[in-house]
């Protein structure tokens, strides 16, 4: 089955499954070609048991599908793989991207140097709308490097601020 370029997770079973930012480090450490729960378990740097419970909530949600097996050492591995190179959510999926913020910032190195830009520019919707679709084709159009080269990550985001207080939360007197 080809890996789609891109998904629109959008179903209640889906926004579930990337409400918790293990899930999103799990998709994002998972290469196109597949990994299995061990390798995942390095990748992501937690147990096995772990990988596996998540990996079956992706895969109930329809984010992964299990890949091919391999015989290793008298036992089989299980390869999964992604559905799609890229997800998308809907407007207003606050704990997904709650999840994936948090998943991101785990992995940024804290003693490397990296690019952080986050600049607050007035502008109109339709200026909004054509800065992201600009963006988003910038970065989708670049091709992937070799297997074995380092990875990075790029994080674009267009996004009208929310300049409202945070609600407080007020201790019941009974």
């Amino acid at each position: 089955m080809p890996i789609a370029e891109q998904l629109l997770a959008d179903t209640p079973a889906q926004l579930r499954a990337l409400s918790h930012p293990l899930r999103h480090r799990l998709l994002r450490a998972l290469p196109v070609e597949g990994a299995t729960i061990s390798q995942l378990s390095r990748l992501a740097k937690t147990n096995k048991g772990n990988v596996s419970h998540h990996l079956h909530v992706l895969l109930e949600a329809g984010l992964v599908i299990r890949g091919h097996t391999r015989t290793v050492r008298g036992g089989t591995e299980q390869y999964w793989l992604p559905v799609a190179r890229r997800l998308q959510f809907p407007t207003g999926g606050g704990e997904t991207t709650d999840a994936m913020l948090q998943a991101i910032a785990e992995e940024i190195p804290r003693d490397e140097d990296h690019l952080f830009n986050n600049r607050r520019i007035s502008m109109t919707a339709d200026q909004a709308r054509h800065l992201s679709e600009h963006l988003d084709q910038l970065v989708n159009e670049l091709p992937d490097g070799q297997p074995g080269l380092p990875s990075y990550s790029v994080i674009v985001s267009v996004y009208r601020r929310d300049l409202r207080p945070a609600p407080t939360r007020t201790k019941e007197h009974s």
